[in-house]
Parts: structure tokens; sequence; C-alpha cells
């Protein structure tokens, strides 16, 4: 980091790894070695989690060095929430378990986006994995059609931090077109509102791809909000959000007092 040199003042403070608040988790779609390098090399400072999107693992080639490489630079790595969901619909939990032993895969994603399963069961999915790994749940549909209302959002995100989860995710997809937000991409104010006013927002990470969603959750819940689903190629344009350092953001952390003339 650059901040001594350049010695800004009114700067928001941001929170320091290891992070509890203030998360970036970077989806990996299927970088190749060199370009996960390149990642580690620019961006090792700001991502916390990485996420290998969906079911990109499978036919990802040398996953296990790229694995390797990423949590050697200190990144909470694992699988996209859609292989958890192709296996368990596939009565498969056993073979899901040991190809995360096999990677030394030590953070698991569990969702329904694109199954459908009871609660409960969901839940209890959690529950056994949570005694030999740290879980991240997913709440919301993939489906553009299927409108959850708050309450059910609530209710959901509530039992899964119950069942173990060590942090719940904002389903939005990598298009931001689904779950907290309308198919324009705007988002859904009024159920992010009744999330917050129900859940720690520490313990929710927002999917948000797009740069005025990220604006959005920056504005209202400040520096230290959680994002996901994050391109590779936006990880330093976001944290310059964060920061007020891009124009979108430039007013909000600015004392306007001492900078009136």
């Amino acid at each position: 980091m650059n901040s001594e040199i350049f010695n800004l003042t009114q700067l928001p403070e941001r929170s320091t790894p290891p992070r509890e608040k203030g998360l970036t988790m970077v989806m990996d779609k299927g970088l190749s070695i060199r370009e996960s390098l390149d990642l580690i090399e620019h961006g090792s400072h700001l991502i916390d989690l990485l996420k290998l999107g969906f079911g990109t693992a499978y036919v990802t080639p040398k996953l296990k060095e790229k694995i390797g490489h990423y949590k050697k630079a200190g990144f909470k790595v694992y699988f996209g929430g859609t292989l958890f969901e192709a296996y368990a619909v596939r009565n498969q939990f056993d073979d899901y378990r040991r190809v995360l032993d096999y990677y030394g895969i030590e953070h698991v994603e569990v969702s329904d986006g694109s199954m459908e399963i009871p609660h409960n069961e969901k839940c209890e999915y959690i529950h056994k994995l949570a005694k030999d790994f740290t879980v991240i749940s997913e709440v919301g549909s993939k489906d553009a059609e299927k409108i959850i209302p708050p309450y059910e959002w609530i209710e959901m995100m509530e039992k899964e931090l119950e069942a173990g989860v060590w942090k719940v995710i904002a389903e939005a997809r990598e298009s931001g077109t689904v779950g907290v937000f309308r198919g324009t991409g705007e988002v859904r104010s009024g159920l992010v509102a009744e999330i917050i006013r129900k859940i720690p927002q520490d313990k929710i990470i927002w999917e948000a791809p797009l740069k005025a969603q990220q604006v959005w959750f920056i504005k209202l819940y400040g520096a230290n909000v959680n994002l996901g689903n994050i391109a590779p190629n936006e990880l330093i344009a976001l944290e310059t959000l964060r920061l007020g350092l891009r124009g979108d953001s430039f007013d909000f952390f600015l004392n306007q007092e001492k900078t009136a003339h």
C-alpha cells in the first residue's frame, strides 16, 4: 500500500486482514494459473475470499496447484455453491466431502439457488459441515421469476446462522440481476433494509458485481460493508470506491466543514 507516501486525510478506516467485516469476495470463473498469479501479485492485500465460481472447479486444469497458490496468498478458497448442489441433488454428499478433503478446502458454500430443497434439510447440511469446515451459506434463488418476500429471507438467514454458518451470502448471481436486485440491476432497497434490521451487517456478504450496486451499499453501509462476486479486474477499482477515491464515492467520507472554502 502507498498510504504513507500519499498521506491523504479524511479516508475511512478500513478493517485489516484477517477481517470479519469489510470483506471482499472475488469470483474466479476460470482464470489460468498465470492469471491467478497475476491476481495474487496485484490484489493479495485486498482479497479475503476467493470463490471458484459455480462448477468451474470440475473442469479447471491444475486445480490443486491453483488452490495452493491462493491458500499460500492467504485467501479463504471455496467452491461455488452450485458444485455443492450438483452433488447434493445426486445424493453424493459423502463424495463431495471427499473432494473437499482431497483439495484441502477449509471453507464450503451451501446453497439452494438451483435446486429445490426443504430448508430444514439445507440447515442439516450446514450443521454437518460446520463440524469440520467454515460454512458460508447463500440465500436467494437464481430464478429471476422467483421473488422471495423479506420475512422469508430473514427467517432463512436466521436459521442458517443458528445452524452454524460463518457468513450468509445474499444471492445476486455474477450478473447482479436476481435475488436482492431487480432484473435491471437496481437494488431492492426495501428488502435490503428489512434484512439489515434483523441480521447483523457483518454476518452478510452482499453479492454486488456491478459498480452501481457497490456504490449503493458503500454509501448506505460504509467502507467496511461485505461485498462479493467481484470480478478480478474490478478489485482495485472497488477499493477506491470503499475509500472515496473514485468520483462515484468521492464525497462519501469527507468532513464537509473542514473541506469547505
